[in-house]
Order: C-alpha cells, then structure tokens, then sequence
C-alpha cells in the first residue's frame, strides 16, 4: 500500500482486521528508521558488503523481529 493511502478510511479499516503480527508488519512498515535500515541492509547485500544471512539476522536483532519456521 502506498505511504499516501495510510491513513485513508479503507486503510484504517483493514489495521482494525490485522491480527498482532500483521499489526506489527504494518506498524515497522510506516517506521522511518526501520525503512532506511531495510534498504541499507539491502544495499550492503546487493553490494557484497555483507552476507545475506549474517546481515538479516542483525536487522531482526536491532528491530526485535522474530521470524517463526514455516511449516
């Protein structure tokens, strides 16, 4: 959804459905920092600066993110 529509009546209507997770998803979605944070990890990947999985882990670290095993 793009940022201009966030705070129109159909978005607000579809947080009110969100469960906790899909809450949270939103909540760091509209964060700033989380957003600059997310693509300079991005970046380093693409770059080679970092590796992927030692760079996702450490973003999930710094914004407290927890990723549950698919089934």
């Amino acid at each position: 959804m793009p940022i201009s529509f966030w705070r129109s009546s159909d978005a607000i209507e579809q947080l009110n459905r969100l469960e906790r997770p899909g809450f949270a998803l939103e909540f760091l979605r509209r964060n700033t920092g989380y957003r600059h944070d997310y693509k300079r990890t991005l970046r380093q990947i693409a770059r080679g600066q970092a590796d992927p999985g030692s760079a996702r882990s450490e973003l999930a670290r710094r914004w407290g993110l927890r990723f549950c095993p698919r089934p």
